[in-house]
């Protein structure tokens, strides 16, 4: 049996919805690397991190299933709000979600993590965004 580990909601979404939500400051991305270094038993690159955020969101997804459907509410990410309505309809989302599934989770690490060299991944990014080729 693998151990598993707390962390807290607002952390978790940050993962899962791709919205920075995580209450740490004054570094909010260490809340990021905690959650997918644990989850990965590794340390990541920063170029590693959108690979890591998909394949944890995944396993995320299967351990706690409401997870799935809980998404911040339309007009908080792209609209033509200012940023405290933002930042205010998120915090209440947040706050409401937490009244309902709690404040913090239990998180199990992947048991499928692929490792991959951080310079070969860095260097196979570099060559597939150079064959990416944009109409004239």
């Amino acid at each position: 049996m693998t151990d598993s580990r707390s962390f807290p909601l607002a952390d978790v979404l940050s993962v899962t919805t791709g919205l920075m939500l995580t209450r740490r400051t004054p570094h909010p991305g260490a809340a990021l690397d905690e959650i997918l270094t644990f989850m990965t038993g590794e340390t990541l690159a920063w170029w590693q991190a959108p690979r890591a955020a998909d394949a944890c969101t995944e396993a995320l997804h299967a351990q706690h299933p409401f997870l799935a459907d809980l998404l911040p509410p339309e007009g908080t990410s792209r609209t033509p709000l200012g940023k405290a309505a933002r930042k205010a309809a998120l915090q209440l989302w947040l706050f409401t979600a937490e009244l309902k599934h709690g404040t913090v989770l239990e998180i199990e690490p992947l048991t499928d993590w692929v490792h991959q060299d951080q310079g070969k991944e860095l260097l196979d990014q570099i060559e597939l965004a150079a064959l990416r080729v944009e109409p004239s």
